[in-house]
């Protein structure tokens, strides 16, 4: 059994809460965060800390929370996100700026206020949910694209600036799970006239339909704790359906405008 500390944002619902709880059951002391861990009373699976990523500030006390109670922490998971869709030309500046904070600054910072305590205790690891959406720019989901697929990359830098140090970094992309977020996404509004109204809402209903026809997340849990058992973590990992994952590979292996015309013919587009 495990006794390692655990700290996992966005741990209240979802991928997160299965991560956690499957962690739990194998004897990790685990921490999850939420914004408002008030609004679950009856949350029993591990401890949730109040935890704002988009904050600094909120970052310091969570993580200052959770040292004061255990006195180190050996193992961060990046997975707070949000979604978003929308033509890249018509979403909104504001609702851009906290895509990009929620899903790739945020968890830059976590990794930043975590990187020295794990320094002084001689190593720790950071695993950093991504997303296979990360890997290729989709049609009308252009800014969740980039921002997953910034955080792969800032991965790999760190893992480099970090050799060395004992701290190892990896991230994780999962395809479609059955979870809450595209109840949880920002879509922009369909607007009348546009000359993306009537392929966009055809996508949006398309999006939705790929979540819900999705995957356990207790796979992602399973994933996770592989990584974890893993003594060199690999720079990259996936998770999801054959059909997801084998389009990665096709991606590295096509001409870019042969993969373009499959993913318009996928969205129906």
């Amino acid at each position: 059994m495990e006794n390692r500390v655990v700290l996992i944002t966005g741990g209240s619902s979802g991928i997160g809460k299965a991560i956690g709880s499957y962690l739990a059951s194998r004897g990790f002391k685990v921490y999850g965060t939420t914004r408002d861990p008030g609004r679950y009373p009856g949350f029993t699976d591990f401890t949730l800390l109040p935890l704002e990523v988009r904050d600094p500030q909120s970052i310091e006390k969570a993580i200052a929370t959770l040292l004061g109670r255990e006195g180190r922490l050996d193992i961060l998971i990046n997975n707070a996100g949000i979604g978003i869709t929308g033509p890249v030309e018509e979403t909104p500046r504001e609702e851009v700026l906290k895509v990009m904070e929620t899903n790739l600054l945020g968890p830059v910072e976590m990794i930043r206020q975590v990187m020295p305590v794990m320094r002084g205790q001689g190593g720790g690891l950071v695993i950093n949910i991504t997303s296979i959406a990360g890997a290729m720019g989709l049609p009308f989901r252009g800014w969740y694209s980039a921002s997953k697929g910034g955080l792969d990359l800032l991965t790999e830098s760190l893992r480099m600036e970090a050799s060395g140090s004992g701290i190892r970094l990896t991230s994780l992309a999962p395809g479609d799970f059955a979870t809450n977020i595209a109840a949880g996404r920002y879509h922009a509004p369909v607007l009348e006239g546009s000359p993306y109204e009537a392929r966009y809402r055809q996508s949006l209903t398309l999006m939705d339909e790929h979540v819900d026809q999705g995957q356990d997340p207790i796979r992602v849990a399973e994933k996770v704790y592989g990584i974890i058992r893993s003594k060199q973590p690999k720079v990259h990992y996936t998770v999801g359906s054959p059909m997801q994952r084998f389009s990665l590979l096709l991606k590295k292996v096509l001409p870019d405008k042969l993969y373009e015309k499959l993913l318009l013919n996928h969205y129906k587009l």
